[in-house]
């Protein structure tokens, strides 16, 4: 368990991370970050290609879990009608949610991954459990605080480009 903003692992979407990747860097389950990282904050909507990666990913080996910080029904919603547990007010970057995730689950956090979209929440409370951090491209950068805060994360993107593991 650490404190640091650099990612493990670095992916263009989530929708480009596969069961054969994640296996392969000793991966057995995926929590996933909801807003920006699944569907924008505007909608709950998914595209076509990622509801094809929800259902991949379920048939897969790997297991899945939303860890959100949101507290709104939309995420319990949009997981109920897919099957995919979920776990709210997770207070990421502090290990809450996904301590949360470990003991539903009992999973062992070396084999666990954290997906999302942003460094000082999702990169933060994956590294400090002790789970493998994986930093997508936001979906949708809409405000101006969003593109602000994307270019104070850009250093630490960096830094991940060129130690991350995959």
């Amino acid at each position: 368990m650490s404190f640091s903003l650099i990612p493990k692992m670095l992916c263009p979407s989530l929708t480009d991370l596969t069961p054969e990747r994640l296996q392969k860097a000793g991966v057995t389950f995926l929590m996933l970050d909801f807003d920006n990282t699944i569907v924008p904050y505007t909608t709950d909507v998914p595209t076509p290609e990622m509801e094809a990666w929800l259902a991949r990913m379920q048939c897969s080996e790997i297991g899945l879990c939303v860890v959100s910080n949101s507290h709104k029904s939309r995420v319990v919603e949009f997981c109920g009608a897919r099957g995919i547990p979920c776990i709210t007010y997770a207070r990421k970057p502090f290990s809450k949610g996904i301590l949360q995730c470990r003991d539903k689950f009992s999973l062992d956090l070396s084999h666990a991954a954290l997906a999302g979209d942003q460094i000082y929440t999702d990169v933060l409370g994956a590294n400090c459990a002790g789970t493998v951090s994986i930093l997508v491209r936001p979906i949708h950068l809409h405000t101006i605080w969003l593109r602000l805060r994307h270019v104070a994360e850009l250093p630490f993107i960096f830094i991940g480009k060129r130690s991350a593991k995959l």
